[in-house]
């Protein structure tokens, strides 16, 4: 008989073998995710030939992009907070909940955030983070950062979208950083219209520029499947990176379909211009009656 027909099998064992499976399942994941970090910091997928940790889950391992991106993502958070391993070997926190804490998780709230957790599904998450989180509505910003803003907050430095926002929240009152999320780099944010490029200083001009904008989550969504879908060329899902690259197709998918619809006009300007010529011509040679 083939093992996985279980058509044999007694109601009462059949749901008894796949609650021992759904908890063997956890253990396993919560030890791969260990390995994975571990191999991470180590950097043992070098010496195998390939380039990045995550090439290595998916042309290595077999796993496919979207596996191989969250569990890499939830094992670097479990590398720096271990609790994510017991949470996730013990049922209270699936792999989503694990990558979605990841950017909120600092040493004095990892125990609060995880217990709030807590056998929560994804969407229960999401809403308590955004409760616990609020984003700062200053609205669209772009302005220029001088040496010491880029050296507090690199471009695109972070893996999630989320998590621009959450490095910058934490530094509000009673948060772990320094300075208020309303000011970056000595300037405050609400000084300039929603959208509108700062003024580069005299003195030191920049090269690096703070963007900041609210979305909602289905843009994020987008954000998070174009970076699985660039892992293999931008493996750290850098999103100043990322954004770049998306910016650079659509440009040229615009100029593209500018250029052609041109041309279709220009196309039929020629033929109407023609037959408009035509039209006049055989006018002039027509005798007029009296």
């Amino acid at each position: 008989m083939h093992p996985y027909v279980l058509a044999h099998l007694s109601d009462t064992v059949l749901l008894r073998n796949l609650a021992a499976l759904v908890a063997q399942d956890r253990h396993t994941t919560a030890s791969l995710l260990a390995h994975i970090a571990e191999v991470d910091s180590r950097k043992l997928y070098a010496p195998a030939g390939y380039s990045s940790m995550h090439a290595y889950c998916v042309d290595g391992l077999g796993l496919s992009e979207d596996a191989a991106y969250k569990r890499i993502h939830a094992a670097r958070a479990a590398r720096q907070f271990p609790a994510i391993l017991d949470a996730v070997a013990n049922g209270k926190l699936h792999l989503s909940g694990a990558c979605l804490l990841a950017p909120y998780l600092a040493l004095e709230n990892v125990e609060e955030l995880l217990a709030e957790s807590a056998g929560r599904r994804k969407s229960e998450i999401e809403t308590m983070l955004a409760r616990r989180f609020p984003p700062v509505c200053v609205g669209s910003i772009i302005r220029p950062l001088a040496s010491s803003g880029v050296a507090r907050l690199a471009p695109g430095h972070v893996g999630w979208v989320e998590s621009a926002m959450g490095a910058a929240e934490s530094s509000a009152p009673g948060g772990s950083g320094a300075s208020s999320p309303r000011e970056v780099d000595g300037a405050k944010s609400d000084e300039l219209a929603p959208g509108q490029v700062g003024q580069e200083p005299t003195s030191t001009p920049s090269l690096h520029f703070l963007v900041q904008v609210i979305v909602e989550s289905g843009t994020r969504d987008k954000l998070r499947r174009a970076q699985e879908l660039l892992s293999h060329s931008i493996p750290s899902g850098d999103v100043a990176l990322v954004i770049d690259r998306a910016l650079d197709a659509l440009i040229a998918a615009l100029e593209k379909r500018k250029a052609g619809v041109g041309a279709i006009r220009a196309r039929l300007a020629r033929r109407g211009s023609g037959a408009f010529g035509r039209a006049q011509a055989c006018s002039r040679r027509r005798p007029r009656r009296s």
